[in-house]
């Protein structure tokens, strides 16, 4: 239960919190399950605060400093945290949906199972994050680094990744269905499993990627670079890799048909026992291409 003393000094504004956390710096405050509903909190210091299951919906906490705080299983349904600094912070369980988290501090985050869903995380640091089984769907991430970020199981469904960083990202068994992520830079990222059937990848950068098993129904990588990334035995039926760079890809086992390679470099990239009927291979580079026992079917 919240501590009503504590309660009291963050209601009495930013003067009198500022002047109680300089005076006492080693007290962790306590407003467990407190109702803040709408106040203003924007700047102040509730960094190792005790939030864990408060209500903070449509809460304004523009800048302030969050940083390690426990907030696991809060209401921040439509918060206003643009530019709030929450590295470290508990956030499991968290309802951020429709949430302003734009150039916020999410680094080093705990969000296993948050609800992130329609939320503003444009420009946002999640590096190191912990996304395991979030929901994310539907979110605008346009920009945000998700470098060494853990998505596992995640939903990101429809979400906007445009220029997104998930380098060393572990996406494994994610679901990015109709996912936006043109010019995204997925350097060595995780996908083992992950459902990207209808999404767009034009100009990815996925160099040594991971996509085992993955279903690739349908997706557009027109132009991407997926340059020695693993595809052995995805689904790439219909999927468009108009001009995409595959050098050493591994597509071994990969079904292909009727995709469209038209344009593509496969220069000794493996395709063995793929199956490549009904594909488009006009113009495609494919020396040096290992294709045993590939089906050619026209």
């Amino acid at each position: 239960m919240v501590n009503v003393e504590h309660l009291s000094l963050l209601k009495r504004g930013i003067t009198t919190w500022t002047t109680w956390r300089t005076r006492y710096p080693e007290i962790e405050p306590d407003l467990n399950e407190a109702n803040l509903r709408g106040v203003d909190l924007q700047g102040l210091d509730l960094k190792g605060a005790h939030l864990e299951a408060a209500n903070l919906s449509q809460t304004q906490l523009q800048g302030a400093s969050l940083c390690q705080t426990h907030l696991s299983r809060a209401n921040l349904h439509q918060a206003q945290l643009q530019n709030a600094n929450l590295r470290a912070a508990d956030l499991a369980a968290t309802d951020l949906s429709y949430a302003n988290l734009i150039e916020v501090n999410l680094s080093e985050a705990n969000l296993i199972s948050a609800n992130l869903t329609h939320s503003n995380l444009y420009k946002a640091d999640l590096s190191q994050g912990n996304l395991i089984s979030s929901n994310l769907s539907h979110a605008n991430l346009k920009q945000v680094d998700l470098s060494d970020a853990q998505l596992r199981r995640a939903n990101l469904t429809g979400v906007c990744l445009h220029q997104a960083t998930l380098c060393d990202a572990n996406l494994n068994s994610a679901n990015l269905q109709q996912a936006e992520l043109i010019s995204a830079y997925l350097y060595q990222t995780e996908l083992y499993k992950a459902n990207l059937m209808n999404a767009h990848l034009n100009g990815a950068y996925l160099f040594q990627a991971n996509l085992v098993e993955a279903n690739l129904i349908r997706a557009d990588f027109r132009f991407s670079n997926l340059c020695k990334a693993n595809l052995f035995r995805a689904d790439a039926r219909g999927a468009n890799f108009r001009g995409a760079n595959l050098m050493q890809a591994n597509l071994e086992g990969v079904d292909l048909s009727y995709a469209n390679l038209r344009g593509a470099n496969l220069y000794k990239a493996n395709l063995e026992r793929a199956n490549l009927s009904h594909v488009d291979l006009s113009q495609t580079e494919l020396q040096g291409a290992i294709l045993s026992e590939a089906s050619l079917k026209i």
